[in-house]
């Protein structure tokens, strides 16, 4: 049975936008969630983002996160989760734009413990999903996680970490809101067409967080070198969300 708490649809008074009109048709929840964010030049960034999609950046700066969790309730409106369907790691590499007035998220990649998930993803968003072999344990307070992108791939990551402090929901304003409380997703074509996926979930409940991160050449992959500085570090213990449709954004 499910535990996706479906009181989050109450929950907006945080929302940069109203939530869409039309029907939401995804769950997701996500759990044990570490943020790992590098500044990152934006000229170099800009040359790996279509140019559709104009980069976000904070104080001048760019960012790109690394973003291992784990993920339940992952199910249709109205269908429950599936045992071994609905469940599984998940891995991601992203950073920030904004179209028409909406910080979104961009990704260069998207990892899964799923072949089924990858599979569908790539058929219905357009996402840059991949099949990978993950690992994901709790072992005395720290999350031990480990991800090789599959067919030989260089794509790995292995750290373990844990929160680092109590729960402090991200203040308007500060680095914290920019790289996180983003409220839709974007892809783009070759030739320009940009879509966006809305979703809702209640603020980040964020907390401070430590790592130690033992491979990580997830960004290296997509051609962007990150630089030799320890990165900006936060966890999440679960966010529920729901997601709407891809639609079509009017240039």
């Amino acid at each position: 049975m499910s535990d996706f708490n479906y009181d989050i649809l109450n929950d907006v008074a945080h929302r940069p936008w109203p939530l869409p009109a039309s029907p939401w048709i995804m769950t997701q929840s996500w759990h044990d969630l570490l943020f790992a964010h590098w500044p990152v030049d934006a000229q170099t960034l800009r040359e790996r983002v279509p140019s559709s999609l104009p980069l976000d950046t904070c104080d001048g700066r760019a960012w790109v996160g690394v973003v291992p969790f784990r993920m339940t309730n992952v199910a249709p409106r109205g269908v429950p989760p599936v045992p071994f369907v609905s469940a599984f790691p998940e891995l991601n590499v992203r950073t920030y734009v904004t179209v028409g007035g909406k910080p979104g998220v961009y990704f260069f990649s998207l990892d899964a413990g799923s072949t089924l998930a990858v599979a569908a993803a790539r058929t219905l968003f357009g996402l840059p999903y991949y099949s990978a072999v993950m690992e994901v344990a709790e072992v005395g307070g720290r999350i031990h996680y480990r991800s090789q992108r599959s067919a030989g791939s260089v794509a790995v990551f292995e750290a373990s970490y844990r929160p680092g402090g109590p729960v402090q929901p991200p203040r308007m304003g500060t680095l914290e809101h920019f790289l996180t409380e983003r409220y839709c997703l974007y892809t783009a074509t070759h030739d320009g067409r940009v879509s966006r996926v809305e979703i809702h979930h209640p603020i980040w409940p964020l907390q401070p967080a430590e790592a130690e991160i033992h491979a990580n050449t997830m960004a290296d992959v997509a051609g962007i070198p990150l630089p030799a500085v320890p990165p900006l570090l936060h966890f999440a213990r679960r966010q529920d969300i729901v997601a709407w449709p891809m639609e079509r954004v009017t240039p």
